[in-house]
């Protein structure tokens, strides 16, 4: 059924009317496949991370964001996928491998794209804290604002940052931590 020789448009013919754990399955198997064709394997790369990620398998999707990167040619394409990479293991709670993707990022950019980076990836963790928050998942919000304060951030934000975090810590009882915040 699964050969090296299928077109794009015959994977999403067998694919078709699939669950999302099948087509994990099939695309699993065509990767196995010796010598396929990059474009057909960045095609199965992409297609695996959408539906991990629609499953909340992230660090998976993550994975497979960093398989496409390896594959693409042009460095723009390679920056856009550690970023999709960085940002699903932000929500993942995965900060070490955030900071090995934006590492892989950051060796494919210029300066300016640097600086791109570094806004794009405090923005991720940013809007994640605010989603941990909405959802009460506190802990989860007082690991990410603390991450943020050890990142190169100006004072504006540090400070905005420091306000949203102790409540947190007042709620989560981390009075030791909450009285050292409010005396810097």
């Amino acid at each position: 059924m699964l050969h090296k020789d299928m077109t794009i448009a015959d994977i999403e013919e067998v694919l078709k009317g699939k669950g999302d754990f099948v087509q994990i399955d099939y695309l699993s198997r065509l990767l196995k496949i010796k010598f396929l064709p990059l474009g057909r394997k960045k095609f199965v790369c992409l297609k695996l991370a959408e539906i991990y990620e629609k499953k909340g398998m992230l660090k998976d999707a993550a994975k497979m964001y960093s398989n496409v990167a390896i594959i693409c040619v042009a460095y723009s394409e390679k920056i856009k996928n550690y970023m999709k990479e960085a940002e699903l293991y932000v929500k993942a709670g995965a900060f070490d491998l955030v900071d090995e993707a934006i590492k892989k990022a950051m060796n494919h950019s210029n300066s300016a794209e640097k600086e791109n980076i570094y806004f794009t990836i405090k923005d991720f963790y940013k809007r994640q804290a605010l989603v941990y928050e909405k959802e009460m998942k506190r802990a989860q919000a007082v690991r990410i604002y603390e991450k943020l304060l050890e990142m190169n951030i100006n004072e504006a934000e540090r400070q905005v940052i420091k306000d949203r975090l102790m409540p947190l810590y007042e709620k989560l009882g981390k009075l030791k931590e909450y009285f050292k915040l409010k005396k810097s």
